[in-house]
């Protein structure tokens, strides 16, 4: 017998004498928690999302979907990337201006070789307002946790307004339990030794996040 079979026995055992209860568990649970705090429109969503992003110490640009591939094209290159990590369905033209070499998102890649990746551009989810949140779940456009998590240096697209979401239940209701994952406030940080802030510990040391569509050409840089 293995130790799962044998922790799954001691639950079971544990239960045996439990009344079985019918009631389905949403409305077992009362869920009378506010879904989200103020009454904040479209653009107001959108400005709070930049702020708090950048209180996180992330970089944050904004710019028409005409300007995405020159803006990324300039990111990479300011940043002197040779290289980018690119998930499977990322859309071509993301990376249109820019002659990086393109290292596809492979099961196979190792820690060691995204590590000697320059770069990683990726979509989102979905991304939270009221905390400064990025959702990635694996979709075709952010590809392998991995990817997101090993290079130093990560570009994330959020597509506004349809991306962008008030409060952490409104996202929820968009996201799949069953999928992997990953909520991103930030690049990377720790102050776990005497309180000193180390960047880059568990994932990428520098965010960056790109805002494209309906709104004007400006940026707000941390």
């Amino acid at each position: 017998m293995s130790s799962r079979e044998r922790i799954l026995g001691r639950v079971r055992r544990a239960l045996a004498d439990v009344p079985k209860d019918d009631q389905p568990y949403e409305q077992a649970v009362p869920r009378e928690y506010l879904r989200e705090h103020g009454d904040r429109g479209t653009a107001q969503n959108i400005d709070l999302l930049a702020e708090n992003l950048a209180d996180y110490r992330a970089v944050v640009h904004r710019c028409e979907t005409g300007e995405l591939a020159a803006v990324i094209g300039r990111l990479l290159a300011e940043r002197g990337a040779k290289t980018v990590v690119v998930p499977p369905g990322l859309d071509e033209e993301w990376l249109g201006a820019t002659d990086a070499e393109r290292i596809p998102d492979r099961a196979g890649s190792t820690p060691y070789e995204l590590d000697r990746v320059d770069s990683v551009v990726t979509g989102c989810a979905v991304a939270i307002a009221e905390t400064g949140t990025i959702v990635l779940d694996g979709g075709p456009d952010q590809g392998r946790r991995r990817i997101t998590l090993v290079p130093d240096h990560h570009i994330c697209v959020v597509r506004v307004p349809e991306q962008v979401v008030s409060a952490v239940p409104q996202a929820l209701e968009r996201l799949d339990p069953a999928r992997p994952l990953t909520w991103i406030s930030g690049p990377s940080a720790t102050s776990d030794i005497e309180l000193d802030r180390v960047e880059g510990v568990h994932g990428p040391r520098t965010l960056e996040v790109v805002l494209v569509g309906g709104q004007p050409s400006a940026e707000t840089t941390s």
